[in-house]
């Protein structure tokens, strides 16, 4: 008799192996994750996993994927420092959701593990989401003539997230108001204004 897990199908098959694969890197870390073991958690078979994901470290990458989504919300206050404000706000809130133990034991693991360092390393150095949420801003308020137009180098529209990562890593904890208030004042704003051109 089959039973109902086996007739899942699609998205909600997804969300089960994605809940799986959270669940076992939440009990085990990433360098006792198998494929076998989100499998069975998630009642389905291996094939199906490796259809989806090719490697452990893929599928480890997903579930924290799903679990903190690459897309970000963009504020349009229609003022450029408020809007920088919010995003570096929804940044550093975000921050405090990945830097949990289950994420510091996943880059903890990657560096004894070179299939998921890679992956990592991509996913850390190509935030797309936040890069296109910055573009976003700054677009905006160079329309509105609060900036000149400028040419948004990618690690400085990565910024944001480098800024506020480090700030929580050096401090080993959350990002006040008055922390996120000094990056974009002292740091990010004049970077901007800097890039701009006559």
């Amino acid at each position: 008799m089959t039973d109902g897990k086996s007739r899942r199908r699609g998205a909600e098959l997804e969300t089960a192996i994605l809940d799986a694969a959270w669940a076992e890197l939440s009990e085990h870390g990433y360098g006792r994750l198998t494929m076998e073991g989100v499998a069975a958690r998630a009642g389905t078979s291996k094939p199906v996993l490796y259809r989806r994901w090719s490697s452990r470290a893929e599928l480890a990458l997903a579930a924290w994927n799903s679990r903190v989504p690459v897309e970000v919300e963009v504020a349009d206050t229609g003022v450029l420092r408020e809007d920088l404000v919010v995003l570096f706000d929804r940044i550093a809130r975000r921050a405090g959701t990945m830097v949990n133990g289950v994420i510091a034991g996943v880059m903890a693991e990657a560096f004894r593990h070179p299939e998921m360092a890679e992956l990592l390393r991509e996913r850390l150095a190509n935030p797309t989401g936040l890069t296109d949420a910055v573009r976003q801003i700054v677009d905006r308020a160079v329309e509105r003539g609060e900036l000149r137009p400028l040419e948004l180098p990618h690690r400085a529209a990565r910024a944001p997230l480098d800024l506020v990562r480090n700030e929580f890593i050096a401090c080993g904890g959350p990002v006040d108001d008055d922390v996120i208030a000094a990056l974009v004042d002292e740091v990010y704003l004049p970077l901007l204004r800097g890039l701009g051109v006559d």
